[in-house]
């Protein structure tokens, strides 16, 4: 999940929380001075609910940039490892080319021309 959907996730679970909260104090049968104060009880809670709500989404941040970083110095290394790969079959390829030129250019024009007849 990414960090963007789950700050999101995270957010409407809380949205949807309180949201569901207020409507069932709303709903259900109780007085007025009952209900005032359950939904006072439930507003001195929120700073607590959302400080548990920001130190779980830190942690999540924090687990997700350290995947990231552990992906990231992976892909580096095999890059860097398919780089050198590259130049160590670029280097052979040169040297055998060179050894066949060198090889053609070193045939004498005798034995070219009696190939020739």
């Amino acid at each position: 999940m990414s960090k963007k959907s789950a700050g999101v996730f995270i957010g409407g679970l809380v949205v949807g929380g309180v949201i569901g909260t207020l409507t069932g104090l709303l709903i259900a049968p109780r007085s007025g001075r009952d209900t005032r104060r359950l939904l006072k009880k439930s507003t001195d809670a929120l700073p607590d609910l959302a400080e548990d709500l920001s130190t779980t989404v830190q942690l999540q941040a924090d687990r997700l940039s350290e995947s990231a970083l552990r992906n990231w110095d992976g892909t580096l290394t095999r890059l860097r490892d398919a780089i050198a790969a590259g130049q160590e079959a670029s280097a052979r390829t040169r040297d055998e080319l060179n050894s066949t030129q060198s090889d053609v250019a070193s045939e004498s024009p005798a034995s070219v021309s009696d190939h020739q007849v």
